[in-house]
């Protein structure tokens, strides 16, 4: 197979040099130009046919998200937007995903060489990830500027019951932040604690917890280490650092740490599913939704072999079908759902007897 042809975009001559030389040893990768601004990538774009394009938000003459949304609507692509890590840098990230882009990445940091080694093996993945999803959409979302504001009020809660020790674990990578946005809006307002690793950088996962928070029913937020999982809230793991359960004291306890790699990542799913298998056992429900790669595949087998209830999302719903694929090659999966199903199986399955 022909190597996956990528156009980095960013107004940087020091960061397309430097990404053009993390990428310079991936056989399957080839680097066929680099523009600095959106009117040169237009040029770039219409001559070398990309496959893959990285985008730097912040650029002159034309802005990196108003390019991106030319680029959905003109000539669809994959496209990787890198943006700055800093709380505008997350919000314009999480506008870019809205707006058609496949994922994102947050701007290395180049004067530290384990992060450099980190940044080359998640640059390269994002990249065949991207390259592997399915064509984006023509359609360009509606910007999120008056989002629908949820109030959590607890004294309306609707009366649905659920074991007191239950626990939903949900993992995702590419594609995933449309996915868990969708199955959380879809579900009621009491429900057993919702942990969550989505693979997103440092941050960005403070900005996507709280644009979950204003569209749901549950209160969604961000981990925190040594905090209890409680019912009726989502947890986000944080971008860089791992997220798991354990029993404290006859209750469970949230851990948030650092560590290195887990499957080419940190949050790591198996990590979380690991730890959800041997702390709740029969009482979870696991979840692996779309994106690239094995992570959380050996994980779902272990809370299937400890009784938990396993879903894997369908390969027709997925943006990249490799984690929910992995899974259900390793025998790890109790059900395989399309994304619109999964919300009601896991209410039903929530009062089925265990």
């Amino acid at each position: 197979m022909r190597p996956i042809k990528v156009l980095i975009v960013d107004d940087s001559a020091f960061v397309r040099q430097t990404y053009s030389a993390l990428l310079d040893h991936q056989p399957d990768i080839d680097v066929i130009g680099t523009a600095s601004d959106p009117y040169i990538a237009v040029q770039k774009i219409q001559k070398e046919r990309p496959d893959v394009i990285t985008l730097d938000i912040e650029m002159p003459r034309m802005d990196g998200l108003t390019f991106l949304k030319k680029i959905m609507t003109q000539a669809p692509m994959p496209v990787i937007v890198i943006s700055n890590q800093t709380v505008e840098g997350a919000d314009v990230a999480m506008k870019a995903l809205e707006a058609g882009a496949v994922d994102i990445m947050a701007k290395p940091n180049l004067s530290d060489e384990n992060n450099i080694n980190e940044s080359r093996i998640r640059l390269a993945d994002k990249i065949r990830s991207a390259y592997h999803s399915k064509n984006p959409s023509t359609k360009v979302a509606t910007p999120s500027t008056s989002p629908k504001v949820v109030e959590h009020t607890p004294g309306q809660r609707e009366n649905i019951s659920f074991p007191s020790n239950a626990l939903i674990a949900i993992g995702a990578s590419t594609g995933g932040t449309e996915a868990i946005k969708t199955f959380l809006e879809s579900l009621p307002d009491r429900m057993p604690p919702i942990l969550i690793v989505q693979h997103m950088p440092e941050k960005f996962t403070a900005g996507f917890a709280k644009r979950l928070d204003q569209l749901c029913k549950l209160t969604v937020k961000e981990a925190v280490n040594n905090e209890p999982a409680l019912p009726n809230t989502v947890y986000i793991a944080p971008g860089n650092h791992h997220m798991a359960i354990q029993n404290q004291n006859g209750r469970s306890v949230i851990k948030v740490f650092s560590g290195d790699l887990v499957n080419r990542h940190r949050p790591s799913v198996n990590v979380l599913f690991q730890s959800v298998a041997e702390t709740k056992g029969k009482h979870a429900i696991g979840i692996i939704m779309t994106g690239m790669g094995d992570d959380g595949a050996t994980g779902m087998l272990a809370m299937s072999q400890q009784g938990a209830f396993t879903i894997a999302q369908d390969e027709a719903s997925c943006v990249v079908f490799g984690m929910p694929q992995k899974a259900i090659l390793l025998n790890g999966v109790s059900r395989v759902l399309p994304l619109s199903d999964i919300p009601k199986e896991v209410c039903e399955r929530l009062h089925s007897p265990v």
